[in-house]
């Protein structure tokens, strides 16, 4: 609350009770009291000398009460300008110094509740005052400056946007009635006219049967007997037999178009057959959609594809690398691989390799490929030439999830050359060589081999859990597969070491290995140097360079 409210309220009873005389004693207000209405006590003998009938407070008229209370208030508030007039006053005739004193003493008081008001404005409130109204009591006044926790309590408001305001109530709520209200003349009018459109237009375009048989279902239906309908399923069940049977006797069932026939799939209900799996083929059929489990099979065959022909190339070069390295004649060399050869013939012959594979013809079914490969000798006398027959037989799955027997057969054969350089003699023959083998090659391909392993079982194992039982996979093992490439790549040991050994070398390519030396090593000269004397001839930038560049002398 500003100060001068405070000071202006605590000293208007002491206006409304100024006497009638200028000399008089100050009077204190104290503000929520009880006290404040009563006048004030008296001082010595001033206010006996004031209520004298002497001094004229009687004769006083109201302008003159009025011009005093003027006067008082001025010296009151006016500050030093008020005092300073007072004290100039000191000597004039007008006041006397009693009355000087007494002005001074007002002056004081009002100073001194200027000082201290709020202290005493908080300790006049009453006990039951409420907390707003002793704060605000409390509170200072504004002095143009803004204090510490005034700043941050502002701050701490800012830096937080306030919540929003939820919405209120709808002012109007949608009642789904309309507001206007149409009179009985005007709805009865609508009506009317919406029952002869609505006659018009279902009347448009018809014989004179059709509207005589409208007629009569309009008829019936405000008959007696019409709406008697019984309140449960039954009566419902007979109201829609009879409707029916009215129907059928008016011969609105005799020019029904016929639809196709039902195909029933007896399959689907077989109890030697899985109805979810059933189901769920037959919509991958009918959408054109390969199943999972196929997709999976052929990328486990494309990856087994690519790890068994790296096996066998890595397995056939390095053997014709160890065989070429022990020194001899091309001879000698294809011998010595024909005897590894018969040996491994003999110890690990080769079996064999059969693959099958699954796929959906354009009908929908399941069918099995088999493809089986195996070396044979030749029909020829000629024990150099060897066969290699390959089987392709398709066959179909039945209902009850078996093969088909079938008797077409594909054989496509053909036959390699073993470039041996004596027929075998008739009696038989024991090797001279043991099979060929090299356990730092596989302790050093260990690692690799073991990895590739890994991975194709984990595809096997995830096309296993998707595909059903008739196609599922065995497991990959590394020893079996090394087995099955020792056995394969011996009798091409013979042809790939000829074939090197006989292929003409790529010419225009210059291979350049690494030397030891430096970087300038590279331009020196092959062969012995030359000193040059420094008289004659002289050896200078062009014979350098002519050296430098010059061919070698073979």
């Amino acid at each position: 609350m500003p100060r001068s409210c405070m000071i202006n309220r605590a000293s208007w009873p002491v206006r409304a009770r100024f006497l009638q005389v200028r000399v008089r004693a100050p009077a204190w207000h104290l503000r929520h009291s009880s006290n404040a209405r009563s006048p004030p006590a008296p001082q010595g003998g001033e206010h006996a000398s004031n209520k004298n009938p002497e001094h004229g407070e009687e004769s006083k008229g109201a302008m003159t009460r009025k011009l005093e209370q003027l006067s008082e208030e001025s010296l009151t508030t006016g500050g030093r300008s008020a005092r300073k007039s007072v004290e100039e006053m000191g000597g004039a005739s007008s006041f006397s110094e009693d009355l000087r004193q007494q002005l001074e003493g007002k002056i004081a008081a009002a100073d001194f509740r200027n000082d201290y008001a709020g202290a005493i404005s908080q300790a006049n409130l009453p006990a039951s005052a409420p907390r707003h109204v002793r704060e605000s009591a409390a509170a200072e006044p504004w002095n143009g400056t803004e204090s510490i926790a005034d700043a941050s309590l502002r701050m701490l408001n800012d830096s937080t946007r306030p919540m929003p305001r939820g919405g209120g109530p709808p002012r109007q709520v949608d009642t789904g009635r309309s507001k206007t209200k149409y009179s009985d003349g005007v709805r009865i009018a609508n009506a009317r006219e919406k029952a002869n459109k609505y006659s018009k237009d279902d009347m448009t375009g018809m014989t004179d049967e059709e509207r005589e048989k409208f007629r009569q279902e309009v008829q019936a239906r405000f008959l007696p007997g019409a709406r008697q309908v019984a309140a449960s399923v039954q009566g419902i069940v007979s109201l829609a037999n009879q409707r029916i049977e009215d129907a059928i006797a008016r011969g609105q069932f005799k020019n029904i178009p016929r639809g196709q026939k039902i195909e029933r799939d007896h399959n689907a209900s077989s109890p030697f057959i899985d109805t979810t799996t059933y189901l769920m083929n037959k919509m991958i059929k009918k959408q054109d959609i390969v199943p999972p489990w196929i997709e999976k099979q052929q990328e486990v065959i494309a990856t087994a594809n690519t790890f068994r022909k790296r096996l066998r190339s890595d397995w056939r070069r390095h053997v014709c690398r160890v065989i070429t390295s022990r020194g001899g004649s091309l001879e000698s060399h294809v011998k010595l691989a024909e005897e590894y050869a018969f040996a491994e013939s003999l110890e690990n012959p080769s079996r064999e390799q059969i693959e099958k594979m699954n796929a959906i013809d354009s009908q929908g079914h399941l069918s099995q490929i088999t493809i089986a490969g195996e070396l044979k000798p030749g029909d020829s006398d000629d024990a150099t030439k060897m066969d290699e027959e390959i089987k392709l037989l398709e066959q179909t799955f039945n209902d009850d999830g078996t093969l088909k027997s079938t008797e077409e057969q594909v054989k496509i054969r053909t036959q390699h050359t073993m470039l041996s350089q004596a027929p075998p003699p008739d009696a038989p023959r024991r090797p001279t060589v043991a099979p060929f083998r090299d356990p730092q090659w596989e302790k050093t391909e260990l690692s690799y081999h073991k990895l590739a392993i890994k991975q194709l079982n984990e595809l096997t194992r995830s096309y296993n859990l998707m595909a059903p039982n008739l196609a599922k996979k065995p497991y990959f093992s590394l020893e079996r597969e090394l087995r099955n490439c020792f056995a394969d790549v011996a009798p091409q040991v013979a042809a790939e070491i000829h074939a090197r050994a006989t292929a003409p070398k790529v010419k225009g390519i210059e291979v350049i290995g690494h030397r030891p030396g430096s970087v300038l090593d590279k331009f020196a000269m092959d062969g012995a140097g030359h000193v040059y004397d420094e008289r004659k001839p002289q050896y200078g930038f062009k014979e350098f360079w002519r050296d430098l560049f010059a061919h070698n002398k073979s």
